[in-house]
C-alpha cells in the first residue's frame, strides 16, 4: 500500500504559475490581503520556516514574515491540477483511493514498491509539474505516516528519493520514541491527556495496560489508541468514489457583527448555500450544526438532529436559525458557519 501526497500543494501550484516566486516565502489564503480577516490555506516550505501554518490568521502570518508573498485562493486552478494528479495515478495497474485534492492511497501487487513509487513520482511530475512524496506501508496507518518521513521537511531533509517504507518490521524502531501526537488519529489535546497519565511516547502507549486505557479514555477509544501505537490499521484500498459526510459554509467578516438581526440574516444566507450543496449531493441531511466565533477567537457550536432526513432549504434554514437562538450573542461575532451532515455511510473508525 502506498500513500501519495503532493508537496506543499496549493503553494506549489502558485509557484508553478509564477516561477519568480520560487524560493520565496509564499502564503495562500482568503483574498490574499494580509490586512484583511482570513486564514492561511497553505504556506510554502520557506514560509513554514517562520512558523506559518494552515489555519493561522493572515495577520499573524504577516507579522511573522512581513516579506512573505500573499496570494488569494484560486480553487478552480487547484482542482484542475488535482484532476491531472489523479489521472496520472490511474495510468498505473493499481487501485486508487482519492483522499482529497492532493493525496491518495494506492493499492498494488508488486515485489518492488520503491520502483513503483519512483514511477509514480515521475508520472506525477510530468502531468502536473509538481513533486510528491510517497509512503509505503503494509496498512493505511503505516503508509500515511511513512509519507511524513519522505517529505522534504522531515528530519534530515526527507528520505532519499522522497520515499519511505514503514511496516511491521521497522515500526517500533522508527516510531517507538516519538511523541504520541505523531500518530495519525491522536491530536495535541489527546496527547496531553495521555502525557498526564505518564504516557508520552508511542512505545509507552503500545506497552500500556489496555484496562487502564479503557478506564481513562473509555472502552472504545482507550484500546483504539493502543492499537494505533502498535501500528494497526486497515489494509484495504478501495476505488469507490469519495462520499462526503457533510457540507458546510463559513463567512469571516471584515467587521465584527453586533446586530442580532444581521447575524440572523447571515446565518440564513449560509444555510441557503448549504441547502444548495445538499441538493447537488442528492442526499438528504440528517443533522445541522451552527458555529459562531466571537471576537477575538472564542468558538462555540450547537447542533441538532433533524426530525426526518431532508433536503428542503426551508427546513435546513429553520434548523440553523433555531440553533442560533441557543447562543448568547453578548459579544461581537467575527465568523459564522453552518454545516449539514448526512447519514453515516458505515465508516468503521471509532468516533
Amino acid at each position: 500500500m502506498l500513500h501519495v501526497d503532493l508537496d506543499q500543494f496549493i503553494a506549489a501550484v502558485e509557484v508553478a504559475r509564477r516561477p519568480e516566486l520560487r524560493g520565496r516565502p509564499v502564503v495562500v489564503g482568503g483574498t490574499g490581503d494580509p490586512t484583511a480577516r482570513g486564514v492561511v490555506s497553505t504556506a510554502s516550505y520557506e514560509a513554514r520556516a517562520y512558523g506559518i501554518h494552515s489555519g493561522m490568521p493572515l495577520r499573524v502570518a504577516a507579522r511573522r514574515c512581513p516579506e512573505a508573498v500573499f496570494l488569494p485562493v484560486d480553487a478552480p486552478a487547484y482542482r484542475e491540477v488535482s484532476e491531472r494528479f489523479v489521472d496520472a495515478l490511474r495510468r498505473f495497474p493499481v487501485v486508487v483511493e482519492v483522499l482529497g485534492w492532493d493525496e491518495a492511497f494506492v493499492g498494488a501487487d508488486t515485489d518492488d514498491p520503491e520502483a513503483l513509487a519512483a514511477g509514480i513520482r515521475a508520472a506525477v511530475r510530468e502531468a502536473t509539474g509538481l513533486g510528491c512524496s510517497v509512503g509505503i506501508g503494509d496498512n493505511r496507518l503505516r503508509a500515511k505516516l511513512a509519507t511524513g518521513f519522505a517529505k522534504p521537511t522531515a528530519p534530515g531533509g526527507g528520505a532519499a528519493g522522497h520515499c519511505f517504507r514503514l511496516t511491521r518490521e521497522n515500526w517500533a524502531a522508527v516510531m517507538g520514541g516519538l511523541p504520541t501526537s505523531a500518530l495519525w488519529g491522536i491530536g495535541g489535546k489527546t496527547a496531553r491527556k495521555l502525557a498526564a497519565t505518564g504516557i508520552g511516547t508511542v512505545g509507552q502507549l503500545a506497552a500500556a495496560d489496555p484496562a487502564r486505557l479503557a478506564e481513562r479514555f473509555g472502552p472504545t477509544m482507550g484500546p483504539w489508541f493502543r492499537a494505533l501505537a502498535l501500528g494497526a490499521g486497515d489494509a484495504e484500498v478501495t476505488a469507490a468514489p469519495h462520499v462526503a459526510r457533510s457540507h458546510s459554509r463559513e463567512s469571516t467578516f471584515q467587521h465584527d457583527l453586533v446586530d442580532r438581526a444581521e447575524i440572523g440574516r447571515q446565518v440564513a444566507e449560509l444555510a441557503g448555500r448549504v441547502a444548495r450543496d445538499v441538493a447537488d449531493e442528492g442526499r438528504p441531511a440528517v443533522r445541522v450544526t451552527v458555529k459562531v466565533r466571537f471576537a477575538p477567537f472564542l468558538t462555540h457550536t450547537h447542533g441538532l438532529t433533524l426530525p426526518a432526513p431532508t433536503g428542503d432549504p426551508g427546513e435546513i434554514t429553520r434548523a440553523a436559525l433555531t440553533l442560533l437562538e441557543r447562543f448568547d450573542l453578548d459579544r461581537p461575532v467575527r465568523l459564522l458557519g453552518v454545516r449539514a451532515e448526512f447519514a453515516d455511510q458505515g465508516a468503521s473508525d471509532p468516533p
